[in-house]
């Protein structure tokens, strides 16, 4: 029998949770199940982020609520969108087997006319952000006279991100007698107020101790000079071949920045930040579910309520401004009872932020080395011969190829195989780190009058060229689909891209010197977009520098061969051009296009574009010198 028959809840939502792998309760689920399906009192419920507190207040909603009538029963207010989403998927999976349930999602973003129309065909349960659901309030489009519980999810990053007002706003349209159930990861004073407004002698359970953070997770930290912060950062991706992570960042500029580098780099990496919009959100979180992408770069906000199963790592580019969202961060990963590493890479000044998020959440951060060039061609050679190891063989596929490759091998002994496969990629990685610096900083490093780098995305003026292209955001590009357009279509390498200007209806984008003229040229093959001509020409001939402007100018687009929400990771074209563009080459796409392709291998699998990614020999291993694009432009000129 499934341990939650035994809590109080249906055989057929049991049946639906046991096809979803609900096998045990969480320590939430089992403590607060019991409490809420008795329907009797307020509920103030603190548990980390991953514990499992949707279920915890979704399945006694089911129990509870009367399906036959089709009006609002219970609404359940949460900071984001993503998150707003994930609750209404997972309350529908849970009654799959129940009928007429009817579950609407609330949320900016996306089109107010097709949730006003969910709302009037009826629906039992709403779950909203605060923002969009007091705009259908004061429609006049939704009665909640009739509400019998409200559930405040997050309730402290509704209260960190501004919401008060509108949830007080909201609250007052429902009735007294209702109940109130409030989840929270910590329980700041906002919070213990609000609980005071809205509540009568709620119930209150804590699992673990007030504000600290989940028990599974190892926390580090590595101390660099600013200037070396992104090099150390890719180092540490590589020194985890398996990684498959969250990268924190404290501004949406900050946050595209360091996504479009990567992307440049060679990484399966994309961007999620409040400008994109809700389609691209989507776009996003899709290939990140999918894992097309290997690291999903986020702000605070957006990442809330992000609910990915099996991530590694999450990586604290920047400290939060907020000690406690360092606890919802860090929630990201080790979820439903696994373990995870979080990390956070300072420089020396913000050791002292290091102790306070130490006392906070209760738990001690490890000081960490970051990895030397040897240890990084260490780690992902012995995460090559791993995955080699325990690749599954399609026996009825590869068997017709078998004569021809024991032909190619008959004068080599098993040994001499080896040696050759492991050298094929040990010796690339050794000459390229023979000289790579020690990143660490030093004791006496204070990182006073430093600058961090720009992640190699623009250089000086001089070795760019400037051109504009007739498709933008109207076309539904971002930022990191035009680089991948752009590299596809021109054959080149995606760190030839300098800063790429986003506009409504063209974009400009900058272009190394010696590739100008190439991109050019590739463009005027006649390259279409939905049917349309896609023109690339110097900004300056079409007098629009500065970025005004647009005119009549039409939204051509074209060559687009390819879904958008594909593989990700790296854009590279025929070219070659993998991240490291030494004597080796490089073909510029992680193996199989998985985001799992460890170090500097970039095998098949297709991007943005759609062809295949052939390229020059070798994985094409990325750099991570730390030089800044100038010094490598400056090199390639000599």
């Amino acid at each position: 029998m499934n341990p939650f028959s035994t809590l109080g809840i249906r055989h057929d939502i049991v049946n639906a949770i046991t096809e979803l792998g609900f096998e045990n309760p969480t320590p939430i689920q089992e403590q607060a199940i019991p409490v809420l399906l008795s329907g009797s009192n307020d509920f103030v419920g603190l548990a980390q982020t991953g514990t499992g507190k949707t279920a915890a207040f979704g399945l006694p909603l089911l129990e509870l609520l009367d399906f036959s009538q089709n009006y609002p029963q219970a609404l359940i207010l949460c900071p984001t969108r993503e998150l707003c989403l994930q609750i209404t998927n997972d309350l529908k999976n849970y009654a799959k087997n129940l009928p007429d349930v009817h579950v609407v999602a609330v949320y900016g973003g996306a089109a107010i006319s097709d949730q006003l129309r969910q709302i009037k065909r009826g629906v039992q349960i709403v779950v909203a952000t605060p923002g969009r659901m007091l705009d259908i309030i004061n429609r006049k489009a939704v009665d909640f006279t009739k509400v019998k519980y409200v559930v405040l999810d997050e309730a402290d990053e509704m209260l960190n991100m501004g919401f008060q007002e509108d949830i007080d706003q909201i609250l007052f349209t429902t009735p007294e007698d209702k109940k109130t159930w409030l989840f929270s990861a910590t329980m700041p004073g906002e919070v213990r107020r609000i609980a005071k407004k809205y509540m009568t002698d709620p119930f209150e359970l804590t699992m673990g101790t007030k504000n600290t953070g989940n028990v599974n997770i190892e926390h580090e930290y590595y101390v660099v000079k600013a200037r070396d912060k992104y090099a150390a950062f890719k180092r540490i991706v590589d020194f985890n071949p398996e990684i498959f992570g969250i990268v924190f960042c404290r501004t949406k500029i900050e946050t595209q920045e360091i996504a479009e580098a990567l992307m440049k780099d060679g990484y399966n990496a994309d961007s999620l930040h409040g400008d994109l919009s809700q389609q691209q959100r989507d776009r996003v979180m899709k290939r990140y579910r999918d894992r097309s992408l290997q690291l999903l770069i986020a702000t605070d906000v957006a990442a809330r309520g992000i609910d990915v199963n099996d991530v590694t790592h999450v990586i604290n580019y920047s400290l939060p401004d907020e000690i406690e969202n360092y606890t919802h961060r860090s929630g990201r990963t080790a979820r439903a009872g696994k373990s995870g590493i979080s990390i956070a890479i300072i420089n020396s000044k913000e050791s002292g932020k290091i102790r306070q998020i130490e006392r906070v959440i209760g738990k001690q951060f490890t000081k960490a080395e970051i990895p030397s060039g040897f240890d990084v061609c260490e780690k992902q050679l012995f995460g090559l011969v791993h995955k080699v190891h325990n690749v599954a063989v399609s026996e009825d596929q590869i068997e017709q190829y078998l004569p021809r490759i024991m032909e190619e091998f008959k004068d080599l002994d098993k040994a001499e195989i080896i040696k050759r496969f492991a050298s094929l990629e040990f010796n690339r990685f050794l000459d390229y780190y023979k000289n790579a610096p020690d990143l660490n900083a030093s004791a006496e490093d204070s990182g006073r009058g430093e600058r961090g780098d720009k992640f190699g995305r623009t250089g000086f003026k001089s070795d760019f060229t400037r051109l504009f292209i007739n498709l933008g955001s109207v076309d539904d590009f971002s930022r990191g689909d035009m680089l991948g357009f752009i590299c596809n279509q021109a054959k080149i390498s995606g760190k030839t891209i300098g800063k790429i200007d986003l506009k409504g209806v063209y974009t400009f984008f900058e272009v190394e010197n010696e590739f100008a003229d190439k991109v050019q040229q590739e463009f005027s093959k006649n390259i279409e977009f939905q049917g349309r001509p896609v023109r690339v020409e110097l900004a300056g001939d079409r007098g629009l520098e500065g970025g005004g402007g647009g005119g009549n100018r039409p939204r051509g687009g074209g060559g687009y061969g390819g879904k958008r929400d594909g593989g990700g990771g790296g854009y590279r074209g025929n070219s070659g051009g993998g991240g490291y563009r030494g004597n080796s080459g490089g073909s510029g796409r992680r193996e199989g296009g998985s985001g799992y392709g460890g170090g500097g291998r970039r095998e098949g699998g297709s991007s943005y574009g759609g062809g295949n990614r052939e390229g020059g020999g070798g994985g094409g291993f990325r750099d991570f010198s730390g030089k800044t694009r100038e010094e490598r432009s400056s090199r390639k000129r000599r």
